[in-house]
């Protein structure tokens, strides 16, 4: 691919970072995080709060995240507000400088902690007009470079960012997952007492680990439930001896299909056992894709903590986090499957509940808090369900 140079590639004076998009747009800006340069697909995410949990969500592994409201990274980060050890976000765009945190809780820098976790970030790009882009255009990719010394060679970014095959098709939950088994033993953060431990167990839970978020985990522990994460092929029989209550089905990045290659077999054998299941995100996809029905991928997907779902079995509308740029199509489901819940934005399928099962799953994260905690009663149904199932088969 030959590369015309035009005015737009002469970096103008004090940029210290640039980003390429794979259609020869050219963006400058100042670097920030660390240095270097990182591939990936850009989405935007509209959280006015929450950066370090969102550049922590293994969910977005494989993208670059251009947030929406200007002001990020103003309280600092700290060692409690993480969704994963090791991030596995490719960078970000922000509208302001970082500022110097103002939090009681901060103990590091933003563009220091990304510096840290080798996150190449970039900051005074108009993201009003990079969201007007993906949102007219659909998800694109693109090339951030962060160099002091201006070292920008834009026809081979160019290059670079039109040969990125983006994420249609790509297994990322093999990247992200944990590799060997473990147990959560971490309750939800206390304002008093920061991290807490979890209570005693009632209940026993087999997470399955595509990418999942911390939160979620305390969640569940915070319910009673000993949590035992397994890598995201372990299979169904693997599962099945470590003798669950519930087993629930974790968020994770990536194309469902791609990653049902090996999940979907695995669910369906979990689903002939009629053990209560949960699935969140990736989980709720991938519980689709078992039980027969299709995913595409979205023009522009779905991130932000301001996202109205409607619950179709109550009439009630909630506020959701969401993150996700595939979706179940609904008139793909099998017909022993309910819609439970829609988008308000654009009525894509939010939820699903089979018939007489103890199985449902939603494609928002209600570990999130948005609304704060109009989405919590997903965990109790969850936990419900296992009670009712143990009183059964007791």
């Amino acid at each position: 691919m030959a590369v015309a140079l035009n005015s737009s590639y002469i970096p103008p004076p004090q940029a210290t970072g640039v980003l390429v998009l794979e259609d020869g747009s050219v963006m400058w800006g100042l670097g920030a995080g660390a240095q270097g340069e990182t591939l990936g697909e850009i989405c935007f995410n509209t959280s006015m709060t929450g950066y370090q949990e969102i550049m922590t969500d293994p969910s977005y592994a494989g993208q670059l995240i251009c947030f929406t409201f200007p002001h990020i990274g103003n309280i600092g980060t700290n060692n409690e507000d993480i969704e994963s050890v090791t991030p596995a976000v490719r960078g970000c765009i922000i509208r302001a400088d970082i500022t110097e945190p103002s939090n009681w809780r901060s103990t590091q820098n933003f563009s220091q902690w990304m510096k840290i976790h080798k996150l190449v970030a970039l900051t005074g790009l108009d993201t009003r007009k990079l969201t007007r882009h993906i949102r007219d255009k659909g998800a694109t990719n693109g090339l951030l470079i962060h160099s002091q010394k201006r070292n920008f060679d834009i026809r081979s970014a160019i290059e670079k960012a039109a040969s990125f095959n983006g994420l249609k098709g790509m297994d990322l939950a093999k990247e992200v997952s944990c590799q060997n088994s473990y147990e959560w033993h971490e309750g939800i953060w206390s304002p008093a007492k920061g991290r807490t431990t979890a209570p005693p167990s009632q209940y026993h839970v087999v997470a399955i680990d595509y990418g999942a978020k911390h939160n979620i985990l305390r969640c569940l522990a915070q319910l009673h439930c000993k949590v035992t994460v397994v890598p995201a092929t372990t299979d169904a029989t693997t599962i099945l001896d470590l003798k669950p209550d519930g087993i629930f089905l974790s968020n994770g990045p990536g194309d469902p299909a791609a990653t049902g290659v090996y999940a979907e077999p695995t669910i369906k054998e979990l689903l002939h056992a009629e053990k209560p299941m949960f699935g969140i995100c990736l989980g709720h996809q991938l519980l689709a894709r078992a039980l027969g029905a299709k995913t595409e991928k979205m023009h522009h997907g779905h991130r932000g903590a301001n996202h109205p779902v409607k619950n179709m079995t109550n009439g009630r509308v909630e506020i959701t986090s969401q993150n996700h740029g595939f979706v179940v199509l609904k008139d793909s489901l099998p017909d022993n499957v309910i819609v439970s819940h829609v988008s308000l934005f654009d009525n894509s399928l939010e939820g699903i509940q089979l018939k007489n099962r103890p199985v449902f799953s939603v494609q928002y994260h209600p570990e999130a808090s948005p609304g704060p905690q109009d989405s919590q009663y997903l965990f109790q149904n969850f936990i419900q369900n296992i009670d009712k199932e143990s009183k059964i088969r007791a």
